[in-house]
């Protein structure tokens, strides 16, 4: 086949997995392997052998992985269009997960029951319909938090598991309440005609399962399945792709164990070691070879994973040139970290290099903070991917209560938290207080809403005499959130709460200003802050990217920044308790690694302040993980203790 001019320019392995056709393929893809160009050839390749593309599935995880996918099949298609003419007017199904499961649903809607334009709910939705079965099984909300009931629900649905089998195995009182809320919460769901995100798999599972004809149609249509990103599915994911394939099991799956990173949210690592006890007839495919990085950092980041245990041992390598040597700041402090990042990118962009192409990795979000601060003051183009810090929603509920303690006749302030978190005070009720009709209020109602009144007049007597840190971390205790936080306990809450202990830390800044003057101060930088141009195209903005590692995964930059690399933030320790995945942690960094092509950077701070107080760290482990002839200290001075393997010595000025 060496003569196929689609073939051309694959190496020996991916020419293997293009071209294996029939039963069941596992492709262990290394990062920067090449994984998304041997899925799509492997496509073109079927067509080209005579399978129709309308009998081909291909389904990956995000929206934008699915539309480049689509959109490099159908160049494939046209550039090295097959003999029969036909194929190229149809195109197979390139899709996610949870959008097949929609298709699937709506064609077959009649099956269960449900109008072909179904509802399907958003979490606002689902946390309502919640509250609504805890209070038909006769539950309290305030003693069941929603969130926490809706959270066994959707890690029980991804399990594949159904009420009775959930109900059944619940060992524990809040167990056994969720697997009845759950019944309750089915109910109002069947009412109107709607299903949550969960559903839109759990439902597809159980349709393919249980309604021969459907499952029997649905093989017939999709007779090759391909499935990207395979080490992030879970168990549902699995057995609808299991029942799809049928008797023939032509599924071919690409994965890599190394960048797991998402057990948290219901990804089963078993789905790629447990593969070819699955499918006993699985052909194993490794590709090895990256095409993204330099020598120096797929030798590092061999370092890092190796130390791993669950995996499948694999040695990544690369033709590409030995490149720079990993570059390793030891900072002062996070100010001192975040100030060398700003200036190294800077320094970067003025000698030609586009800002776009550099990029900066946090464990975190509340590290954003720091960071966006010193490339604002550096000059730098940056693009903050996700919230910017004081936009994010609990941010901005701290802030309307400092706001509002100070300028009660703040109604916009008023409204957004006078509920928030919830004390039962409604929308009518609300309108009541902002259009001072409040002799028109009784009973538990007036309760309600003189107990927020008691509220807002202790935050306003502190933030009057109290430094500006202590009234944050008072407004966090006085008001609710913080124990809602940890209530609640969500992998979201608690980064939600990480971003107002960082909150707080900025607060420590303006404590040597007046109260009053420090509040003026604080808000002021917020709203200069939050002002800032929004990148309206993501993809065109020349600039810096600021994001979290786990937003990183699936993207490369030609230089990356890997901050705050601190035993505790990472690896990075859980505020509930759990401690820390050293394993998963370890996936994450080397996730983190393989995003750059030709520079890493990695830093720590010696002391970094976390809500409100200054911690001395120990740099992370994962940093004597990686060969010193990879590495170079980038401290002005050389070197000195030995707190690291790098034994890199800070100078203050």
């Amino acid at each position: 086949m060496s003569d196929i001019p689609y073939l051309t320019g694959l190496n020996t392995p991916q020419r293997t997995a293009v071209t294996h056709i029939n039963g069941p393929l596992l492709i262990l893809a290394g990062a920067g392997s090449g994984k998304t160009r041997v899925i799509t050839h492997r496509i073109v390749h079927l067509i080209h052998q005579g399978v129709a593309p309308y009998n081909i599935l291909a389904v990956t995880f995000t929206n934008k992985a699915a539309k480049e996918m689509r959109e490099r099949v159908e160049k494939l298609i046209h550039e090295f269009p097959p003999s029969d003419r036909a194929a190229v007017d149809s195109l197979p199904t390139v899709t996610t997960f949870h959008a097949l499961g929609v298709r699937i649903l709506r064609e077959y809607h009649e099956v269960l029951g449900l109008r072909r334009h179904f509802t399907i709910y958003d979490r606002a939705d689902s946390l309502r319909a919640i509250k609504q079965a805890l209070e038909a099984a006769n539950y309290n909300p305030k003693e069941f938090e929603p969130r926490k009931i809706l959270s066994k629900i959707s890690k029980a649905k991804g399990d594949a598991k159904t009420p009775s089998v959930f109900k059944d195995e619940s060992s524990s009182y809040p167990d056994r309440v969720a697997a009845e809320v759950w019944v309750k919460y089915e109910e109002i769901m069947a009412r109107e005609h709607a299903l949550d995100f969960d559903d839109l798999l759990i439902k597809t599972l159980r349709l393919i399962e249980t309604h021969e004809h459907v499952r029997h149609a649905l093989q017939k249509r999709f007779q090759y399945i391909h499935i990207d990103e395979y080490q992030d599915t879970n168990r549902v994911q699995f057995e609808i792709a299991q029942l799809l394939t049928g008797e023939k099991h032509n599924l071919c799956v690409v994965g890599d164990i190394d960048q797991n990173i998402y057990s948290w949210r219901g990804a089963d690592i078993k789905n790629v070691l447990q593969f070819e006890k699955f499918f006993p007839t699985a052909t194993t495919i490794l590709l090895e070879e990256n095409y993204r990085s330099t020598k120096n950092i797929i030798g590092a980041s061999n370092d890092v994973i190796e130390k791993n245990k669950n995996r499948v041992a694999k040695e990544v390598f690369t033709s590409n040139g030995e490149g720079e040597k990993i570059s390793l700041y030891a900072a002062m402090t996070g100010i001192d970290e975040a100030e060398y990042i700003a200036r190294t990118a800077m320094k970067l962009v003025d000698t030609g290099i586009s800002p776009s192409s550099i990029a900066v990795l946090y464990r975190t979000n509340f590290q954003s903070r720091s960071l966006e601060e010193a490339f604002l003051n550096y000059g730098v183009p940056y693009q903050l991917l996700g919230t910017k810090f004081f936009e994010r929603k609990e941010i901005k509920d701290v802030l309307s209560y400092l706001r509002l303690a100070l300028n009660p006749g703040s109604t916009a302030d008023l409204a957004r938290v006078i509920n928030e978190p919830a004390r039962g005070i409604g929308k009518v009720t609300m309108l009541k207080v902002i259009e001072g009709k409040r002799s028109e209020l009784k009973g538990a109602t007036l309760e309600k809403v003189e107990r927020f009144d008691q509220i807002m007049s202790d935050i306003a007597d502190v933030a009057r005499t109290k430094v500006l840190s202590e009234t944050l971390k008072f407004i966090m205790s006085r008001t609710g959130i913080e124990t809602e936080l940890k209530r609640n306990g969500t992998e979201d809450d608690l980064s939600r709460l990480e971003n107002l202990r960082e909150l707080v830390t900025l607060g420590v800044r303006y404590d040597e200003l007046s109260p009053e003057a420090g509040v003026e101060a604080l808000l002021e930088n917020a709203a200069l802050q939050s002002d800032q141009d929004e990148i309206k195209d993501k993809e065109e903005q020349d600039a810096v990217r600021l994001m979290t590692v786990h937003s990183a995964k699936g993207l490369e930059f030609a230089y990356v920044f890997i901050s705050g690399l601190e035993e505790g933030l990472f690896p990075h320790e859980r505020l509930d308790d759990t401690g820390i995945d050293h394993e998963e942690e370890r996936r994450l960094f080397y996730v983190a690694l393989t995003r750059a092509e030709k520079k890493v950077y990695l830093t720590y701070a010696h002391m970094r302040t976390i809500y409100g107080s200054q911690k001395v760290n120990v740099p992370s482990s994962f940093i004597n993980d990686i060969s010193q002839e990879y590495v170079e200290s980038e401290n002005p001075r050389g070197w000195g203790n030995t707190s690291s393997g790098y034994e890199t010595t800070i100078f203050l000025d």
